[in-house]
């Protein structure tokens, strides 16, 4: 089922790729916490190329960045890990998190995605090669959590490509640094 904001981010217990915790919220940074399927998934891998060039400037207003994906650690380490990334990447390989966050499945959605997406699908079977072709139906979702562990939107993909955008994030940060500037009197 999925969540709806204003809503405290569920607790799910999650290491990184490296084995060190993942603590979502209450960290005083906000978090964007993204979903994903296959590491193999082109879409996915383009999504993960995008975040990786715009953490430096995301990370500089205060974003945290996790990227889970429904597979195993050595699964993510072969094709997300290969190229060092500057934010955190989980790998969830029984679902628990995707499922405690209402992560959806589509056929339908998938094959939406393809169709509506070709650039963006090419640019992601460059990164992945043909491997990309065979991956599953979970489709996207992406979490902005202010830093006190509160889901201040939460974005569902409405096909297999469909992400947050990043201006929208951007927005996300620039409110949050709106509320901690001092007021003048």
């Amino acid at each position: 089922m999925r969540l709806v904001a204003p809503a405290q981010a569920p607790a799910v217990k999650m290491v990184d790729i490296y084995g060190k915790p993942i603590v979502i919220g209450g960290s005083g940074r906000r978090t964007l916490l993204s979903f994903f399927r296959d590491p193999a998934c082109p879409f996915c891998n383009f999504r993960i190329y995008e975040l990786t060039s715009h953490h430096k400037a995301l990370a500089a207003m205060g974003l945290d960045i996790v990227a889970v994906f429904a597979a195993t650690p050595k699964d993510v380490m072969r094709f997300v890990a290969r190229q060092p990334r500057p934010f955190r990447i989980a790998a969830d390989p029984t679902s628990h998190a995707h499922d405690t966050y209402g992560i959806e499945r589509s056929l339908w959605r998938k094959l939406k995605g393809i169709v509506l997406r070709v650039p963006t699908l090419i640019k992601g079977l460059r990164i992945v090669g043909l491997a990309g072709l065979n991956t599953g139906n979970l489709m996207p979702a992406d979490f902005l959590i202010d830093e006190y562990g509160r889901i201040v939107e939460a974005y569902y993909g409405g096909d297999a490509g469909d992400r947050i955008p990043i201006e929208r994030v951007e927005l996300f940060i620039a409110r949050g640094l709106m509320n901690r500037a001092p007021v003048a009197a």
